[in-house]
């Protein structure tokens, strides 16, 4: 059985430990300094984009091999005005770049926490888009997300991980100018 454990305890670490739980899937939340569970398969990142480079360095050396998903949005939060990754690259991309050994993904980032903690938009269950290059890893993710009551969707490769990251920044930008809810998220209909 795979187990995850989730680097963070804010909102998102929240939410995704009762998607978890629903699921039954193993998992462990994972306090800042901690250190991670021997036999974690999947590390989910919920954390604030500023504080991945300091994720990276502490449990870098732990998360060789596994299954690494990111769920950060890298906007400038100063002036929400844009990315603050280059046009060409995405968070996900550097997080490939420093864990050459992970099989990184992209995922979680386009829907609010209470949208993901609920598990549905509109009676609809709350999409989860999933990107990345390793077909196993998003197969592992994918299971874990259906377990829990979510839809998962093959997003494409890592490459789309910009893509992804700008959706996550556009419902950003419209919840922080009050044109839509904090707590919305999206649900892909057939």
């Amino acid at each position: 059985m795979t187990h995850v454990s989730i680097i963070g305890t804010g909102t998102m670490g929240q939410a995704l430990d009762a998607v978890l739980s629903r699921g039954d899937t193993p998992h462990t939340l994972v306090h800042r300094g901690e250190d991670l569970p021997s036999g974690t398969d999947v590390v989910i990142l919920a954390i604030p984009y500023p504080s991945l480079a300091d994720v990276l360095e502490t449990y870098g050396s732990a998360m060789a091999g596994t299954v690494v998903v990111d769920l950060t949005n890298p906007v400038d939060f100063a002036t929400f005005d844009s990315l603050v990754v280059p046009a060409d690259s995405s968070a996900a991309a550097e997080i490939a770049a420093a864990l050459p050994t992970a099989r990184v993904l992209k995922a979680f980032n386009t829907t609010f926490a209470g949208a993901l903690a609920a598990g549905s938009v509109l009676a609809r269950p709350t999409t989860v888009l999933i990107a990345g290059d390793d077909a196993d890893a998003k197969a592992t993710l994918s299971s874990v997300v259906e377990a829990g009551g979510l839809r998962a969707v093959d997003a494409g490769s890592l490459k789309r991980a910009r893509e992804l990251e700008a959706l996550g920044f556009l419902q950003i930008t419209l919840a922080a100018a009050e044109r839509t809810s904090w707590t919305g998220g999206f649900a892909l209909a057939d």
